[in-house]
């Protein structure tokens, strides 16, 4: 009898993870059946006999015992008792198994795909302007998805468009692609190029972009194989003008990538940034994964200025030299020389056939931000106030007044924060002191440091309300 309950635990807990053999870091599929212990830890039945024939010889050589068992270097009783899990989540280590009978499949139906203007309408709810480069994005996913459903049905093999986007810092990138995020249903996973640098140096290795997707399906492999990797920062990876020294996180990031990139079995660590012996590893095809790259790329409009100028000649006709000074898309004018030219190698922007620039915002985009979007700055102070049964309204003076301090900084949109937490300081502090307060009115001359806001007592509110009815 306790036998089958034991058996009937064991069948409730399988949840279709694949167990990892402590010692050689194999999966159960590999090393077969596996020797349960306390805290999670699973030791294959290769790694236990030998483990128990160097034990009972009765002579304790390590370095033969370390030779005997595979792939392995070192351990310590402090991993090994916080590898099952007690901190970790448990699943952080496993991997789900595959089913080799049935054929992959795409986790989302060609039908179910929701077509390019859809994802750009429920883009246009968040983000303010960018019209082009949420066009290129939409179209970009929409036959990311169509490839992976159609890759095994005929002869005509499609390749993946994996993109480069360019913005000046503040125009939305990451705001773009993590609205993206929200809006499907499918592993996406961002991170960062800056903390990348090559095999063996401090830092994350390449392999650890593969690594954060295959957490964000759940260690599913299947699933990760078909997701999306948004890398930020690229331009900070570009080739140093100082080759004296080695390259380890610019021109040689860019090289450990180019394969990432075009697709190819890659070896990542599971539940880890960086490979070592007490993480399992696991093989993910990054063929059909869609990489997005996205930096702003400063000094990239000196470069473009230097090119159109070269074409500017001698006469009554010839262009000016400071024509381009004050053009505020300057960066749309990009080509892929002008990338070069900055520190790209050629063969990482052969893997990247798609490019695209974000506007600079405008004074009116900045407003647009202001107030438009779902979770605009404006709505969530009002918020804020209307929990304390306070109205906020702003004039339209006030928002025109914030968007010219925002261009000054020349930081993008996160300017609006700091301009907005700073006036609104004052008035957050001194607002719950009274509760006769029903209306705030943010001025022009407030926001300029001239005059105060405008304020309504509740009683005459409530009197207004009373002559309109």
């Amino acid at each position: 009898m306790e036998k089958n309950t034991e058996n009937n635990v064991e069948e409730k807990e399988d949840n279709g993870y694949e167990d990892i053999c402590y010692l050689c870091h194999r999966t159960e599929s590999a090393a077969g059946k596996m020797v349960h212990m306390p805290n999670n830890i699973c030791v294959c039945s290769d790694c236990m006999q030998r483990t128990l024939d160097t034990m009972g010889n009765g002579n304790f050589d390590y370095e033969n015992m370390m030779k005997n068992i595979p792939n392995i270097s070192f351990f310590n009783m402090s991993d090994l008792m916080n590898f099952g899990g007690k901190v970790d989540n448990p699943k952080a280590r496993k991997v789900k198994k595959k089913k080799p009978e049935e054929k992959t499949k795409p986790i989302i139906d060609i039908k179910d795909i929701p077509a390019p203007h859809k994802i750009k309408a429920s883009l246009d709810e968040y983000v303010v302007g960018q019209e082009h480069a949420k066009k290129v994005i939409s179209v970009a996913v929409y036959n990311h998805y169509k490839r992976v459903a159609t890759d095994t049905v005929d002869d005509i093999e499609i390749e993946k468009s994996n993109m480069l986007m360019i913005g000046p810092t503040g125009s939305g990138k990451t705001f773009l692609v993590k609205t993206l995020a929200k809006l499907l249903d499918v592993p996406l996973a961002i991170t960062d190029a800056t903390s990348l640098t090559e095999a063996g140096y401090i830092g994350d290795d390449i392999e650890s972009v593969v690594s954060k997707l295959l957490a964000a399906a759940g260690n599913d492999v299947e699933k990760a194989e078909q997701g999306i990797i948004f890398i930020d920062e690229i331009d900070k990876i570009a080739k140093k003008k100082n080759t004296n020294q080695r390259d380890v996180s610019g021109e040689a990031v860019q090289q450990g990538m180019l394969k990432l990139l075009e697709g190819s079995e890659v070896e990542v660590p599971i539940g880890a940034n960086s490979k070592n012996a007490m993480v399992p590893m696991t093989t993910v095809n990054t063929k059909n994964i869609l990489f997005i790259c996205g930096g702003a790329f400063p000094d990239l409009e000196n470069i473009i200025k230097e090119r159109l100028n070269k074409s500017a000649s001698i006469g009554f006709q010839s262009d000016l030299k400071d024509k381009y000074d004050n053009d505020p898309n300057l960066l749309s004018k990009v080509t892929v020389e002008d990338i070069r030219k900055f520190g790209m190698i050629p063969e990482f922007l052969g893997r990247l056939p798609i490019v695209y620039t974000l506007d600079a915002l405008s004074k009116d985009m900045l407003v647009k931000v202001l107030k438009e979007p779902k979770n605009a700055i404006l709505k969530q102070y009002q918020k804020l106030l209307a929990l304390d049964e306070v109205k906020l309204e702003f004039e339209d003076e006030a928002l025109e007044a914030i968007a010219e301090q925002a261009l000054e900084k020349k930081t993008g949109a996160r300017a609006l924060r700091a301009i907005i937490e700073d006036f609104m300081l004052d008035i957050m502090y001194e607002i719950p002191k009274d509760d006769n307060i029903g209306t705030v009115t943010i001025t022009r001359d407030y926001i300029e440091k001239k005059g105060a806001p405008k304020i309504e007592n509740r009683s005459n509110q409530k009197k207004k309300e009373m002559i309109v009815s």
